[in-house]
């Protein structure tokens, strides 16, 4: 639970442009991987070691990224972007099922889980590289997650994802506000414009 709640505030802190964003996930993912390691869900362990990797390498990215005000640089993805994020979700998937697949104990649910697991991966590399874009990766694994939670009787996970989809809206509109080109406010006179 406390994971779970971790993993809301860097979330809302990831909504607010924070830099505080990647250390409250990688808190989230040390007391996710205990709580899985005590379940003996190694699935989840080692989905929370890869988010662990994912938080340190989006800090560094957004340590680097910074504009001149210390604010995080946001802007839309280019065309060829968006087409390596989709087609490595896709081949990651595939990948990720096909393993669970094989090693049935590492997973519940192997294709809604191994869409999961790197459709949360690719929203956090997106995030990491500052696009707008990574909340429609987070939309789409919350709206297999929030279903595949409560079919699965994990009620408090299921609440939890549908908080997250509430926030994701909520940050996807904040995003995409500032990630709009910034245009001339009305009253600046342009250049060879007539005043």
């Amino acid at each position: 639970m406390i994971g779970n709640l971790l993993g809301l505030t860097a979330l809302a802190l990831g909504w607010r442009r924070s830099r505080l964003t990647w250390p409250v996930q990688l808190l989230s993912g040390v007391v996710l991987v205990g709580a899985y390691w005590s379940a003996h869900l190694s699935g989840g362990v080692g989905k929370q070691i890869v988010v662990i990797l994912a938080a340190v390498w989006g800090w560094t990215q957004w340590q680097r990224g910074n504009r001149s005000d210390g604010d995080v640089e946001v802007r839309f993805a280019t065309g060829r972007e968006r087409a390596v994020l989709v087609a490595g979700t896709a081949l990651g998937t595939l990948a990720v099922g096909t393993l669970f697949t094989v090693y049935p104990q590492l997973s519940w649910d192997a294709w809604p889980d191994a869409y999961i697991f790197v459709g949360t991966l690719a929203a956090m590399v997106a995030q990491a590289r500052g696009w707008v874009e990574f909340w429609f990766a987070w939309v789409a694994v919350d709206l297999v997650g929030v279903p595949l939670a409560f079919n699965n009787g994990l009620v408090f996970s299921g609440l939890t994802y549908s908080i997250y989809f509430v926030l994701v809206l909520l940050g996807l509109r904040a995003w995409w506000q500032r990630g709009r080109t910034v245009r001339p406010a009305k009253d600046t006179v342009l250049q060879g414009a007539s005043a």
